[in-house]
């Protein structure tokens, strides 16, 4: 069963690495990873950095096991590390974490068998190699060591040292990180390695001098030794003195170079941003002759909130800031791989190309700054989003202006501010809400911005802290101006609760938004695109023969959308948004294969985009390798969506403005390919457990009765003496228009 796993596991992968033949160690164009321009590196050597894949691919799969290297080494030039320990009986395995109970499944087997060891002078509890036979492990399988990473894959055994070095043509390199503790317990390294030999090791690593003194004078010639560094306050147990009192000249004689956390370079303070200049480590060690290699990397880390949630952006720091580091020690090899061999080398200069899809914001950049706020579209902007987008919502007074949602409890501090205000409509949602035409404009505009994140409740994911109350909000008519003097691409106007604001709070939000279009001028040109988005189609009845592109947002999850509700949709739309999981739904963490839905759409020549694009891990399935650059490919390239709404419009521009997406490219050395979605699912135990799908669009779903008259509701709840019930209640837009250019004419 492990090897027919293995082997299709190979072959999904082997598809994402198929184009994944790196170019060699040329040198990036412009000042990419080369300094003012150069043309080379600025590693060591002049080389381009060079990617370890700790434990293989063990950000999916669990560390060292035949499946984690087997599909890290389908990458080329990629090395592949194994944390190696010492079994009672002298047997050598892969395994990273000195406790076993963290990467196996040895508490299941040896339940309540736990013992206490001093450790570099400090009490360990655990499960511990010294203790244990491989005969006595052999039942015992490598789990995940990380709970937010799929169990599903947790059925190898214990990986031992002998398995890594011969089953995978690749470079090898290997890090002891306890030699004291072995010693204490009788299992010399020395002795280990004198036996077994280091034949066939690229590189060794450790953190012990001691142990670095023995092993460079029995190291083979060709192999690299490099000192591991651990935090700066923790003290290396031979010598007594902490990691950050080590001098790199006393090293020097005895290695090729250091192995450091990321902090050491670039240091990341109390508030979760990075120190505003990095350390001189790799200078000072390049100086001396020293290679850097930097370990801790790993997708689904809490990263710094400079990187906005997009891992490759935290390896271009140590590549494109005016040094490079020689190499990279990670647990999500492929994303380091696309850092060095796309993003780092073409430093996102290239421009668009034509007929890509379109990139939509949803709230501007509100994965930076608060939403549907000038900072938060300056910034989409700035990322060359081809549209931005407004939600409209209406205040007590009747002025329109852009915020996500009806309920300022979500985006402003008005639970601060109001919490009096908060009741519940049905008709709107679920829970209380302090909704906006509750409030005048005066008080909306006494209120704060709040940057706010989906994942903040469950996690420790929040969204830059730093500006999370900075920004204005923006009037429709505010918004308008500010697209026409950025001369954005074009702007997309969603309109929601039109039905519920005509009837119950007097607000015709349809003629509000048509009067503002009129007003400033986007009635009158084809320079800028319009989009009118609702989830009504009485609403984009009214928006017909305008000029404008009418969008159907489908906020449902559907399974399938059948022809009779396409004919029904293109009475009303010339596009349909959907969400993500419309086009490709997840079961237990992993992709599903993709419904029909986006080809029955597009087949109809409706345009389609998908809703909502984020940058955090935990938005992602586990088969985008918690890299949001792998769910925008595949939406683009795979399903070839005709827009993407995203919080992170730069994200989406990054991947498309770079020739590694460009898979039509004959002379494309590298790509980063879509995923196949369903494969990875099928692969597990959970195939055999899935829900059934959602159901398909009907026709009843998207029928909308006609929008009700705008009458102002008395305090009462009646409506005011003289109200008509029928005031323009059956009209159009364009022949309200008419009527009024009429009117006029007779007056005349």
């Amino acid at each position: 069963m492990t090897r027919s796993l293995l082997l299709v596991l190979l072959f999904i992968h082997a598809t994402l690495a198929a184009s994944a033949a790196p170019s060699g160690d040329a040198p990036p164009p412009g000042d990419a990873g080369a300094a003012n321009g150069s043309s080379v590196w600025q590693t060591l050597h002049g080389e381009q950095p060079k990617v370890v894949a700790h434990g293989g691919f063990s950000g999916l799969y669990p560390q060292s096991t035949p499946t984690a290297n087997a599909i890290a080494a389908l990458y080329p030039k990629l090395i592949l590390l194994c944390n190696l320990q010492i079994t009672m009986d002298k047997v050598g395995i892969c395994v990273a974490n000195l406790d076993l109970s963290e990467g196996t499944s040895i508490a299941v087997e040896y339940p309540n068998k736990t013992k206490t060891y001093k450790v570099n002078g400090k009490d360990v509890t655990g499960y511990f190699s010294v203790d244990y036979t491989m005969n006595q492990l052999n039942n015992v399988i490598a789990t995940q060591s990380v709970l937010s990473r799929p169990d599903a894959f947790d059925i190898d055994p214990i990986p031992t040292f002998d398995d890594f070095r011969a089953s995978i043509a690749a470079p090898r390199w290997i890090h002891v990180e306890y030699p004291q503790f072995y010693d204490e317990h009788k299992l010399s390294y020395e002795d280990y390695f004198d036996k077994n030999s280091l034949r066939g090791i690229n590189y060794l690593s450790t953190p012990e001098l001691t142990f670095l003194k023995a092993i460079s004078a029995m190291k083979p010639p060709t192999m690299k030794l490099y000192f591991a560094f651990k935090g700066r306050e923790e003290l290396e147990p031979t010598t007594n003195q902490t990691y950050g009192e080590l001098l790199l000249n006393k090293l020097k004689p005895m290695i090729t170079g250091i192995v450091v956390p990321r902090e050491y370079i670039w240091p990341v303070e109390k508030s979760n941003y990075l120190a505003p200049e990095p350390n001189p480590l790799v200078a000072d060690a390049h100086e001396l002759g020293l290679e850097v290699y930097v370990y801790g990397f790993a997708n689904d880390n809490v990263l710094s909130y400079n990187y906005s949630y997009d891992p490759t952006e935290e390896y271009l720091q140590f590549t494109s800031k005016g040094f490079s580091v020689d190499g990279f020690i990670t647990d999500f090899p492929p994303t380091a791989m696309n850092a060095v061999e796309c993003f780092a080398k073409y430093n996102n200069s290239e421009s668009r190309r034509e007929g890509q899809p379109l990139v939509i914001t949803n709230g501007g950049a509100s994965g930076i700054y608060a939403g549907s706020t000038d900072l938060a579209y300056q910034k989409a902007v700035d990322d060359e989003a081809d549209i931005i987008d407004c939600s409209v919502q209406m205040s007590k007074d009747g002025v329109a202006f852009c915020m996500a949602t009806a309920d300022l409890s979500v985006d402003t501090t008005a639970a601060t501010i109001f919490p009096d205000r908060a009741t519940t409509i049905p008709e709107i949602q679920k829970d209380d809400g302090i909704f906006s035409f509750d409030l005048e404009w005066s008080d909306i505009q006494s209120l704060q911005p709040q940057l706010s994140s989906p994942f903040e409740k469950t996690s420790d994911l929040k969204r830059n802290p730093a500006v999370k109350n900075e920004g204005k909000f923006m009037t429709l008519d505010q918004f308008l101006q500010f697209a026409k003097a950025k001369s954005v691409p074009g702007i997309l106007i969603n309109i929601d609760n039109a039905a519920y604001l005509a009837s119950k709070e007097g607000h015709d939000v349809v003629t509000t938004v048509s009067t503002a279009l009129h007003k400033a001028s986007f009635d009158k040109q084809t320079t800028q695109q319009v989009l009118i988005q609702s989830d009504d189609t009485s609403v984009l009845a009214k928006f017909s023969n305008l000029g404008y592109k009418r969008v159907l947002a489908v906020k449902e999850e559907v399974s399938d959308v059948p022809k009779a509700t396409v004919d029904e949709i293109k009475k009303y739309a010339d596009a349909v948004t959907l969400t993500r999981f419309s086009i490709i739904p997840t079961s237990h963490g992993f992709t599903r294969k993709e419904t029909n839905s986006v080809l029955a759409l597009q087949a109809a020549n409706l345009s389609v985009f998908v809703t909502t694009l984020n940058n955090e891990y935990l938005s992602l399935a586990f088969d985008y390798n918690s890299d949001a650059m792998f769910e925008i490919a595949t939406y683009t390239q795979m399903v070839q969506v005709n827009g993407t709404i995203t919080e992170y419009p730069g994200t989406a521009n990054k991947y498309l403005k770079n020739p590694c997406s460009n898979l039509n490219d004959p002379d494309l050395m590298y790509a980063i390919l879509p995923i196949t979605p369903g494969q990875m699912l099928n692969l597990t135990k959970y195939s055999e457990n899935l829900s059934p799908p959602k159901p398909a669009l009907a026709v009843k779903d998207i029928a909308d009765p006609p929008l009700p008259p705008a009458i102002k509701v008395q305090e009462d709840g009646a409506p005011p003496p003289g109200s008509s019930a029928c005031a323009h209640s059956g009209l159009s837009i364009a022949a309200m228009a008419l009527l009024s250019l009429l009117n006029g004419l007779f007056r005349i």
